[in-house]
């Protein structure tokens, strides 16, 4: 029996355990108390590691023996253990010295064909060092680490792959697809079924790629010197592709911004000019990478060879910096607007020329087909303003209305070139060095202010690495789409919109021509038909947008996340670079997006998941304090589960809410959490916001230091957030009371304020609050004041209504100087020093706290003229005469969101080396519902550090060395407000 168990010496704590590792090393463990041992059935490591030992046993007897040999002969750490077990024979008499064998109650199993072995507990002998375990453990671990990352390395390097793809190959998809669609519609003789705008494409594609080959060969077969202008760049791409960014260019410039179906020509030539000039360096690149043509000499070939090896290399390598410097080392110099312009209305001459429409035919056979152009070129007149003789001339491009009719229901087959990445983006480097793999990326939207771009150029990483970490760290966050409530959008827009914020998908009928001859019948109905014809343009263009955004949700929806990369505004606040669904964007975009990232809630997690939920609910509700929020949330739990299970035919309790979408989102994880038996391991993936407390004046409270100021807008602690809008509205309501109670004749304003007495609330004064520390002026206040009294109703009279506004914007903006004193006092000394720099002819310039420099780019545009084959185009250019009145009123609104783009991007930066997921919508910061508490006390912290910065003292210095001829009036002295107290505000953000 002693030989027999030593040749099959298999012990093992698991019964249903097998050889699954054959494996050099064994492992003792030691034995658990005696009353886990029959309770525990395995143990994690015996199921790697199985233990061999060699034992005697007796059929009739449950007892065990183990024979006795020296144990220097038994066991060699540098020899293999396993067979120090197995080679030992069966005159090993007696017991091992300090190891106890312990019988484990289970039914004997059969294992390699032997049966009746019983299985044993071993304690460790003294010799098994803990450091042996530890080394084992650890080479395993390391060994499945690397196995994990080959894995993932295989993946990321599969999504880089497509990523490179849908950057440069996407026209060339185009094109294979346009070919493919014609070649089935050849061979069947049958046109292929078709949305509407690929219906028409298709019948473009030809004709357009055809002239644009004859006018390739026209251009060519000419001398040097009557060569046309654009004869260089026509013959840079094939007809085919060109054709297909000319028609894409085009509609989506006439789906996406269209003024009564006409595209300015200016516009539409730049932006074609723009693509194709893209288009160029990539198939060019392309071109030279790819496999050798026919005609290539040896040197050609060799070259190609070369350049395929080092791309190649560098791409392996990661290196995918260097392998675009290979790209852009194409020896392609920047084309110019003057060359895009003369290219891109060349290209629409001959889109005009080729692209036509066919009404449907009638129900007789005999009619002859008509058609008709597509596009038509002409000049339109404007007046510079209403009642004004000044009239500007301009081309534009207009559309048939064949071509509009139905264009938005087509709108997501139109391509989009700035998708979101699979992949994390390229960290930003430098001006044009970051962000996208291989499309063009800028690190600021300078809209083409020269001044902007050098500020940029000259910076050096070490001066604004912080800048490039915050945006890095925002296009580091991974994203994936919310299904559920994309399905649920879905839904409520295949049954026609018009419900949760979707545009409605019909039209407003156009009112019929009265028979009367009236003229004030007449009269209104035009203007009917006018308001007819404005909202029905505003629903197209709503229209197409959420088509747009739909289409990439569909396209995204089985990914398993995707990233944004982010870039600036010249003020320095960050934009994702993909522009239509994105986080940044409306109720429809949020709702569908969450983080790829999921986290357990947590209990704090949970808390604050109630109180988001309330928030964005709204309706008031968002303004109570966090206990009332979270007593809101307990009272509608029924409603809550219902809008999660039932969110259609439901009691659609979540279309009440100001973001319906995002308030089904926070409906669904909730009722998760609340159905689980262990609500707080909830897996959440939903992005919980914290939005600071009109966030604009809080900056300024910062900045002047002033208490009444701070605690109006929760710098300090309360017992329930203060309302600045509130209290404006009540301010705006005691002196329309005064203004009421005077005599109409000596006093105009008296019949005006008996009206609005009763119209004055919060929601008619909260624009301009909000806007008022960002410059609004006293017509852009009138004009937000007049919406807000549309909507009431009350005041139908058009006159009346003017007059109320204008009324109630002196009196919004008079109450808004009492009561932010301290503000207006920073607002007007930032105006001050605007002026004397922009006297001298200079634009104000400043370095945000981050090093980010800021140029502001108001100077009088100087008109460029290009004559083109279409017609003469002006180009506006930024001019060496900067704009005084621009300079000066536009500074104190961009100082304070460079301010709040600073804040953003320290949070940012903290919220990622505390191990939090991050996004920012300017004052409003997201973070997972766990995470919510760590956030808060970072973004306060943050607010803190930069405020203890003499920012207003450092900005005074910086004007005087840079202007030294000119006199600054002194900084605007400070209160005695302590900004710790900010710490403590649990509303601060909220």
């Amino acid at each position: 029996m002693a030989s027999a168990a030593a040749a099959s010496p298999s012990l093992s704590l698991n019964q249903t355990s097998h050889f699954q590792h054959q494996t050099s090393l064994v492992t003792w463990l030691k034995p658990p108390p005696s009353s886990a041992l029959f309770r525990r059935k395995t143990l994690p490591f015996f199921e790697r590691h199985s233990l061999p030992i060699s034992a005697s046993s007796s059929s009739s007897s449950t007892s065990l023996s183990v024979h006795e040999k020296p144990i220097s002969n038994s066991v060699h750490f540098h020899g293999n253990l396993i067979e120090s077990f197995e080679n030992q024979d069966s005159s090993y008499a007696g017991t091992i010295k300090g190891a106890s064998l312990i019988e484990e109650l289970e039914n004997p199993v059969e294992r390699n064909g032997l049966s009746g072995r019983r299985r044993l507990f071993m304690q460790d002998p003294p010799w098994i060092s803990a450091l042996f375990l530890k080394g084992l453990s650890k080479m395993v671990d390391q060994t499945l680490k690397i196995e994990r990352k080959d894995i993932d390395k295989r993946k990321f390097d599969s999504l880089r792959r497509r990523q490179v793809k849908e950057e440069t190959e996407a026209w060339e998809r185009m094109v294979d697809e346009y070919r493919d669609l014609e070649k089935e519609m050849c061979e069947k003789n049958l046109a292929p079924n078709l949305p509407y705008v690929k219906h028409m494409f298709l019948g473009w594609f030809q004709p357009l790629k055809d002239v644009i080959e004859r006018e390739q060969k026209l251009q060519k077969n000419k001398s040097k010197k009557v060569r046309a202008a654009y004869a260089p760049h026509i013959e840079l791409l094939p007809a085919d592709k060109m054709a297909v960014i000319v028609m894409h260019k085009m509609m989506g410039l006439v789906m996406s911004g269209h003024e009564d179906g006409c595209i300015q020509v200016v516009q539409a030539a730049v932006s074609i000019g723009i693509a194709i000039e893209q288009e160029v360096r990539i198939h060019n690149f392309l071109k030279r990478t790819r496999k050798n043509n026919a005609g290539d000499s040896q040197e050609e070939l060799k070259e190609k060879q070369l350049l395929r090896k080092r791309v190649n290399s560098l791409i392996r390598r990661k290196r995918i910096i260097d392998a675009l410097k290979v790209v852009k080392s194409e020896g392609i110099k920047p084309w110019g607007r003057a060359t895009q312009a003369k290219l891109g209305s060349r290209l629409l001459e001959l889109l005009i020329e080729a692209a036509y429409v066919q009404p449907p035919l009638t129900q007789s056979g005999d009619s002859i087909p008509e058609f008709r152009p597509a596009f038509r070129h002409k000049f339109k007149t404007v007046t510079k303003y209403p009642g004004s003789k000044m009239v500007r001339r301009y081309g534009v491009i207009e559309c048939d209305s064949l071509l509009l009719a139905g264009l938005d229901k087509s709108a997501k087959h139109m391509l989009i070139p700035y998708v979101p990445m699979l992949v994390p983006p390229k960290r930003w480097k430098g001006y044009d060095k970051g962000g996208y793999l291989f499309l063009p990326s800028y690190i600021m939207r300078t809209h083409g202010s020269k001044k902007q771009q050098d500020a940029l150029r000259d910076i050096s990483h070490k001066t604004a690495h912080r800048v490039f970490e915050a945006l890095d760290t925002l296009g580091n966050t991974k994203w994936r789409v919310n299904r559920n409530i994309l399905d649920v959008v879905e839904r409520l827009w295949a049954d026609g919109g018009n419900i949760a914020g979707l545009v409605n998908r019909e039209d407003v009928p156009i009112p019929e021509k009265p028979s009367s001859e009236d003229p004030e019948e007449i009269q209104s109905w035009k203007w009917s038909v006018r308001k007819a014809n404005k909202i029905n343009r505003e629903r197209h263009s709503l229209r197409c947008d959420v088509e747009l955004k739909l289409s990439v949700a569909r396209k995204m929806k089985d990914e398993e996340g995707f990233y944004y990369p982010h870039n600036l505004d010249f003020r320095g606040r960050a934009y994702p670079m993909h522009p239509h669904l994105n986080h940044l964007s409306s109720d429809l975009c949020r709702g569908t997006l969450e983080f790829a990232e999921g986290r357990p809630l947590g209990k704090s997690g949970l808390h604050w998941l109630k109180i988001h939920l309330a928030n964005l609910f709204a309706g008031g509700v968002e303004k109570l304090s966090h206990d009332a929020r979270l007593a809101f949330v307990e009272n509608h739990l029924d409603d809550i589960m219902d809008s999660a299970e039932n969110p259609i035919h439901g009691k659609r309790w979540w279309l009440k809410a100001e973001d319906p979408f995002q308030c089904l989102a926070a409906c669904d994880i909730l009722t998760q959490a609340l159905k689980s038996p262990s609500p707080y391991s909830v897996i959440s993936h939903l992005p919980i916001h914290q939005d600071g407390s009109c966030n604009g004046l809080q900056h300024y409270a910062a900045l002047g230091r002033d208490s009444f100021e701070a605690a109006a807008v929760n710098l300090v602690a309360g017992e329930k957030p203060a309302d600045v809008y509130s209290e404006i509205s009540r301010r705006v309501h005691e002196i329309m009371k005064k203004d009421s109670s005077k005599d109409p004749e000596s006093n105009p304003t008296a019949a005006l304020a008996k009206i609005l007495i009763t119209q004055v609330d919060r929601k008619l004064v909260k624009q301009t609050v909000m806007t008022s520390v960002y410059g609004v002026t006293y017509v852009g206040a009138r004009e937000q004041i007049k919406r807000r009294l549309e909507e009431k109703g009350v005041i139908t009279d058009e006159r009346m209504l003017f007059a109320a506004a204008c009324y109630s914007a002196k009196v919004t903006l008079a109450a808004l100087g009492e009561i932010f004193e301290a503000a207006r006092a920073i607002m007007s000394w930032l105006g001050d020093c605007a002026k004397i720099i922009a006297s001298d002819n200079h634009p104000v310039r400043w370095i945000t706290p981050l090093g980010l420099p800021v140029v502001q780019p108001y100077c009088r545009s100087e008109r460029h003229l290009i004559r083109t084959s279409l017609q003469v185009l002006a180009l506006q250019r930024e001019g060496n005469t900067v704009d005084v009145r621009k300079q000066r009123t536009a500074f104190p609104p961009n100082f304070v969101h460079s301010l709040d783009g600073t804040h953003m991007m320290m949070t940012a930066v903290a919220c990622r080396e505390a191990g939090l997921n991050f996004a920012g919508v300017h004052d409003s910061y997201w973070t997972h519902a766990c995470d919510v508490d760590t956030m808060n006390r970072i973004l306060r912290e943050k607010f803190v550090e930069l405020y203890n910065t003499p920012i207003l003292e450092d900005l005074l210095q910086s004007f005087q060395e840079s202007y030294p001829n000119l006199v600054f009036p002194p900084v605007p002295k400070r209160g005695d407000f302590d900004l710790k107290e900010v710490l403590k505000s649990q509303y601060f953000f909220n």
